[in-house]
Parts: structure tokens; C-alpha cells; sequence
């Protein structure tokens, strides 16, 4: 083997280049450091942490898109095994020298000389000059500049480093703000991104491959693993260095998640939601909301729990808003279930629009109640009823599709019954009771007529946040305000002094609030054991929208207002879930829970009465409903209800079916399920009948007529067979056949 010599004729230009640079030191100028504690206060991770009411870290979001930086890790969390890899690559002299190595030095002038490959010059505390100091900094976000301007630069500024920082301190600052592959900057980002662990659990092999990338932030794969294996060997750990180059390229080609502490990210749509409201080109790297963590954590896993158990019913999104009473502030904003149960997690639940089922019905009843049309103890009739519309016939139907008679109001809006709501909203008008939603928030986008009666039954699309709020207006007497979740701004954008507006009368408000918290008013419905049935005072309200698409339960105590949505973001019918199986278990949980962070000894009792009440014991004439003490709006008092004759009223003797109306026969359910139900005004004669196409049917009795195609008369007759009233209707369907007619009839 021949000796390769130096290259003697550049020698004496090498050697006065590296004289010249090591004599330079001590003649450039002095510039002040940063101290070790300021750098790490100015350290900011690209996330901003929103937190909640007590500066508990309830989410991280990520705002710098430019760098992935995690938080500040501290020397003493970084493993052992990531500290020896690290110095072995970079400076395995750290612990020796005052910030230059110079037998480093020598040896990378002498291999210059011999045009030979060595370790380079550079310190870890050289390298960290570079990164506090944008003049010295790597180029291109690569390897620090070998030229001689900043390696001198590097160089000086590392042997003051060394007298000002500890070595701990300088180790610790630059193992956060090196930078890695693409756009990552420090252990505690790289770690997360390619092994989803802390900096402390990385073992051997992620040390090496680690310190490799340090070395080479974007080399290929089978490099790195080389310079990891060699950095193994060096420790004499005995790697497999096929099965660490395959590692290395599983782990440098997956796109693993930034997060490592995802249960601990509890709000990500209101967390969004805020920072998308705060003007500024840098976002703040904390933010204080009005949330409680424990509270959102617990409706959060509440929420969870009852998707869970009804996950055999097609459900799989919920959403849960806890509003404080007298504030407005958001205690809890629970937007989705989460991705493990959803396939929208990323649909904020809590202020996408749904239709709003029967949850609108208090603020009709109350607006009637304001007005002085009906009271708590009018009595409405729920039967049958068509109402002519510009789109046709409208015929509401309760929920289970049976009809009660003559109610009052109280068990109306207790029980829900949709037949009374309308025959309300009749007295209201769909236009006034919609400029009513609109001044307690709910978002409308069209005029009452654009909806018509079905508004009485929740047509329009609202959102969980606003209906929520809606209700908080009811709890505070009819006091509307905006609802908040950070100190100085509000959901709609106002400023917390935005004016509380007077929406709906005191007394009103306070009669709906006690109709809502009425137990005994919810039995003909949803009987006596209920998730609605708390201990302590709280008024509550259900609604299911059409097809059993969305599900709601919202109510308040005397200091809280909950509302639950359960349901599917793609719009998907549930499978037979109700408003009492669906949302209410958890809005029950939720409010059993604030009960128990805020005990009250006087939680039992209702809220005092406003003025303008007046309390008053009333008859139901026939005994319809008990009697009982009822709250009126002073001046609509009554001491006895006696209902009208609903024969002495009716245009027609025939409340079902309308006179003129067309029905049409689904072909996705059997026909023989499909039943129209005959019913005449209540006190009609025992010997009257049914005459059906000129064929008698019985006595003028309720009955469920198998429906067939065609055009169809039916009458009610006398004991003399007089006809006393006829409807002519007509049954649709396309797909369905009439019988071929028998040979007698031929």
C-alpha cells in the first residue's frame, strides 16, 4: 500500500486559515446572552393551550404551522440512553472542553490537510450558538455553516456560553431547539412524531436513530440507520442492524399523530372556536376560557358511556353545553362523542343546526301564556285536526300516535302533545312566534310563514349552544343575554356589557319554568320513573325531530342550564330512540354531577315566584284533571274550567279523516300496517255508525281502517240511517294493486 502524503503546497494556506480563526476569538466584539431561564420563557411550542377557568390545560391546538414544536422538556425527562447516543454523535468530549474542542479542532485541520474525512469541529455548545443566534445559524435549516465566518462566530460565542450556562443547561436548551427531519424542532416534537413517546421512554435504538437525524435531519432512511447502528456498536449494545434499518424506515415512513396525551385533550371544537375569534397575526400561547375541565371531562365521558350503550340503535354523535345561569358562561361544550365511536369527530355537534323536535313548545306556550290567549289550566283538545296550508292539508300527530281529548295546557307541555301545540300556535301565528325564537337567539333562517304550523312541532333547524341558551333566558325569568366562553368576548361577538333584553314576560316565564319541572304533568306520556325525575327542583323539556334524526333533552336548575343533543352528523335515523332512552340519561348524569360540585341545601325547592303572579285553586268541571292550585298571570285568573262541547264547535261531525283529503300508502311498510284511523267528535250517539262506500262498519266508534287504493266516501249515520256527516277522501298508491273483482261481482 502506498502512504498518501499531505499536500505540502496547501498546507501553509490550511494551517494560517485555522491559525488566524483560533487568534480571531479573543478580538471580536462583545455581545450580550441570553440568559438560560430567558431563552426557555421565550421558548414557544407551535401549539396554543387553551385552558379552562383555573388555567387547567383543557386543549392544544396547533397554530404554528411553519415549525412542529412540542412543549419545553427538561433535562432530567430526556433518557439516558438519547443523552450518550447524542454526545457520542455530536460532542463526546461535551463534559471536557470550555465550549471549543480544540483537539477537534486539530484533528479536522490536520485531515484538511490530508484531504481526509473526520469528525467535524463542532461542539454541541457551538451548535447551540448557531441556534440563538439567527447571524450563525445553520442555512437552509441544515447542519451549521462551515464557513470560517461562522464557525468563528460559533466558536466565540460557545466559550462565553460555557462561563455564563451550565452544562446541564446548555444540553437541555439545545436538545429543545435543534432541529430534526422536515419540520420538526426538538426531542420532545421528534419523539412524539415518530415513536408517540416522551422523551424519557426512548430506549437504545430510538436514541441512535435519534442522534442519526441530528447528524442528518434529512438523509435517506438506510443512512440513518447506518450512522444509528455505528453509534450502537460504539456502546457495544450488539445491534441487529437489518432489523434497525427496517425500523427505521417504518418509523421515518409513517405519519404518526403530534398528540401523545389525547384523553387529555377535552375540548377541540370550543378550543377552535376561540382561537378562530382572536384577531392578531400571533396567536397566544395560552388562552383562559369560562369551561370547568372536571365538569367537561365528566360530560364528556358520560356522553361516551350512554353512545356506547345504545350503539346497537344507529347512534354515534352527541353533544353536551353546560351554561351558567346568571353569567352565560360556558361551564362545559362536549362538540362529538370522538373518534372512537364517531365518523364525524370533527363536526362540532354543539353548534351545527338540527331540527329542533319539540324542545320549541315552552317558548310557544309561554308566548300565549304572555299574551293572555290561554293559561296553565286552558283546557286544548287533542284530537284530530287538518289545517288548510298553501302547501295542502296539514295534520299533525303526537308521538304515539294516539290523541288524549281535552287537556290542559299544564299536561299539554308536561306530556308534549303535539295536537294542543298547534292548535297554540293557531292562536299565536307562526310569524310572531318566530320573531319570538329569533329574540331569544335561536338561529332562524326564514320567516315564521316559510315554516307554518310544523313550527309548533320544532321544524326549524337550531343549535344545541343557542337552545340551550334559549332555556337559560326561561331560568332567568325571561332575561335574555349572550352566552360566553372566554373573558372578554361572547359566543355571537358582542362584548360581555351587550345589554340583557327583556324577551318574555317574568310571570310567563316563571308559569312555564314550573309547568316544565311538573312531574305529575309528564305521566300521560312518559309515566312516573323517568330520567326527567331528579331530586332536587329542575325544569326539563325533550324533543325527538321527524324520522328520529335528532334527539334533545335540555333543561335547568336553579343555577345551571344543560342541553344534550344525541344523534347522527350525517343526518341518519336512529333506531327507535326517544327522547327519555336518548339524551336524558345524560343530561340527567350531568346535572346530578353539578348538583354535587354545588351542593344546595335549598336545591329541592323551586325558585320564588315573581310579581304579577297569583296562585289559584281551580276546578276541572267532569272531572277531566284533578283539581288542583295553578299559577296564572294576574287578571286570568279561574276558580272552575269547564271545557267547551266539542260537537257544539266542530265544523264537522268527523274529526278523522279530513273532508277532501289524500293519502298515500307507503310502499316500504306492509300494507296491512298501514291503518286510518276513523273517529267522530267526542259524545256522539251509541246507535250511530260507520257507512263506508255505502257499506255499513259498525258503531260510530274509533276504528283503524286497513287502507286500500282508490277514492272513498265515508258517513256517519243515524239509528235511521240518515246520513249526518260525510267525508269523501282518497288513498294513493302506486305500487300496490287493487284485487282482480270475483266472478259474483262480474
Amino acid at each position: 500500500m502506498t502512504h498518501r502524503g499531505p499536500r505540502w503546497g496547501r498546507c501553509p494556506r490550511q494551517a494560517w486559515r485555522w491559525a488566524a480563526l483560533c487568534g480571531a476569538l479573543w478580538a471580536l466584539p462583545v455581545q450580550a446572552l441570553p440568559r438560560f431561564d430567558e431563552v426557555k420563557a421565550a421558548y414557544r411550542a407551535s401549539d396554543t393551550v387553551v385552558e379552562d377557568r383555573r388555567g387547567v390545560p383543557l386543549q392544544a391546538v396547533r397554530t404554528d404551522r411553519t415549525q412542529l414544536r412540542g412543549a419545553w422538556v427538561p433535562l432530567t425527562e430526556v433518557s439516558p440512553a438519547l443523552r450518550t447516543a447524542l454526545l457520542l454523535s455530536e460532542d463526546r468530549r461535551f463534559y471536557e472542553h470550555a465550549g471549543v474542542d480544540w483537539q477537534a479542532v486539530g484533528a479536522a485541520a490536520w485531515g484538511n490537510l490530508w484531504n481526509s474525512r473526520t469528525r467535524g469541529a463542532s461542539t454541541v455548545t457551538m451548535q447551540l450558538a448557531g441556534l440563538l443566534d439567527e447571524d450563525l445559524a445553520m442555512p437552509g435549516g441544515g447542519r451549521q455553516s462551515r464557513s470560517g465566518v461562522a464557525k468563528l462566530g460559533q466558536a466565540a460565542t460557545a466559550l462565553r456560553l460555557e462561563r455564563q450556562w451550565r452544562k446541564d443547561q446548555i444540553l437541555e436548551a439545545y436538545l429543545n431547539l435543534v432541529g430534526f427531519r422536515g419540520e420538526v424542532v426538538g426531542v420532545g416534537a421528534l419523539s412524539a412524531r415518530l415513536f408517540q413517546k416522551y422523551p424519557s421512554g426512548l430506549n437504545h435504538d430510538e436514541a441512535a436513530i435519534v442522534a442519526a437525524l441530528v447528524r442528518a435531519p434529512n438523509a435517506p432512511a438506510r443512512r440513518g440507520a447506518d450512522r444509528a447502528c455505528a453509534l450502537l456498536r460504539e456502546q457495544k449494545l450488539a445491534p441487529d442492524c437489518s432489523a434497525l434499518a427496517t425500523y427505521t424506515a417504518q418509523r421515518l415512513a409513517l405519519r404518526h399523530s403530534e398528540r401523545l396525551d389525547a384523553d387529555a385533550q377535552l375540548a377541540p371544537h370550543l378550543a377552535r372556536r376561540v382561537l378562530a375569534g382572536i384577531a392578531g397575526p400571533t396567536p397566544p400561547a395560552r388562552v383562559r376560557t369560562t369551561l370547568d375541565a372536571g365538569l367537561q371531562r365528566f360530560a364528556r365521558d358520560t356522553l361516551r358511556l350512554r353512545l356506547r350503550e345504545l350503539r346497537n340503535r344507529h347512534v354515534e354523535d352527541g353533544a353536551v353545553v353546560v351554561l351558567d345561569n346568571a353569567t352565560g358562561e360556558v361551564r362545559a361544550w362536549v362538540g362529538s362523542s370522538g373518534g372512537g365511536l364517531s365518523q364525524a369527530a370533527e363536526v362540532d355537534g354543539a353548534s351545527a343546526l338540527r331540527q329542533a323536535g319539540s324542545t320549541l313548545k315552552p317558548f310557544l306556550y309561554g308566548q300565549a301564556i304572555e299574551q293572555r290567549w290561554l293559561t296553565a289550566a286552558s283546557v286544548l283538545d287533542d284530537s284530530p285536526v287538518g289545517l288548510n296550508t298553501g302547501a295542502g292539508l296539514y295534520i299533525p300527530q303526537n308521538y304515539d300516535h294516539r290523541h288524549k281529548g281535552p287537556v290542559s295546557v299544564r299536561t299539554a307541555l308536561g306530556s308534549s302533545l303535539n295536537v294542543p301545540a298547534v292548535r297554540a300556535l293557531v292562536l299565536v301565528t307562526p310569524e310572531r312566534f318566530a320573531q319570538r325564537l329569533t329574540a331569544l337567539g335561536l338561529p332562524l333562517t326564514h320567516r315564521g310563514d316559510h315554516y307554518g304550523y310544523s313550527l309548533a312541532l320544532g321544524s326549524a333547524e337550531v343549535s344545541l349552544v343557542s337552545l340551550t341558551n334559549a332555556y337559560r333566558a326561561l331560568a332567568q325569568g325571561g332575561l335574555y343575554s349572550p352566552w360566553r366562553a372566554v373573558g372578554d368576548a361572547v359566543g355571537d361577538g358582542k362584548p360581555v356589557s351587550a345589554p340583557v333584553v327583556r324577551v318574555m314576560g317574568a310571570a310567563a316565564a316563571y308559569i312555564v319554568a314550573d309547568v316544565l319541572a311538573d312531574r305529575e304533568a309528564r305521566v300521560p306520556t312518559f309515566g312516573l320513573a323517568n330520567a326527567l325525575t331528579a331530586r332536587y327542583w329542575a325544569a326539563v323539556k325533550t324533543g325527538t325531530s321527524k324520522d328520529m334524526r335528532d334527539n334533545w333533552c335540555v333543561g335547568f336548575s336553579k343555577r345551571f342550564s344543560v342541553g344534550v343533543w344525541v344523534g347522527n352528523a350525517d343526518g341518519e335515523p336512529m333506531w327507535g330512540v326517544s327522547g327519555t332512552t336518548g339524551a336524558a340519561p345524560v343530561w340527567r348524569a350531568v346535572m346530578d354531577e353539578l348538583h354535587r360540585r354545588h351542593p344546595d341545601p335549598q336545591a329541592h325547592r323551586p325558585p320564588p315566584p315573581p310579581a304579577g303572579l297569583v296562585q289559584q285553586a281551580v276546578h276541572f268541571e267532569g272531572g277531566l284533571e284533578a283539581s288542583r292550585n295553578e299559577w296564572f298571570v294576574a287578571g286570568t285568573e279561574q276558580a272552575e274550567i269547564r271545557p267547551a262541547s266539542a260537537r257544539g264547535v266542530a265544523h264537522t261531525l268527523i274529526q278523522s279523516p279530513g273532508d277532501g283529503t289524500i293519502y298515500a300508502l307507503d310502499p316500504d311498510i306492509p300494507l296491512h300496517a298501514q291503518k286510518l284511523m276513523f273517529k267522530g267528535v267526542d259524545g256522539l250517539p251509541a246507535r250511530w255508525a260507520w257507512r263506508l262506500d255505502g257499506r255499513r262498519l259498525g258503531p260510530a266508534a274509533d276504528r283503524a281502517w286497513p287502507m286500500w287504493p282508490g277514492k272513498h266516501v265515508l258517513e256517519l249515520v243515524d239509528e235511521r240511517q240518515a246520513v249526518r256527516a260525510t267525508a269523501r277522501f282518497e288513498v294513493r298508491g302506486a305500487q300496490v294493486r287493487a284485487p282482480a273483482p270475483s266472478p259474483a261481482r262480474r
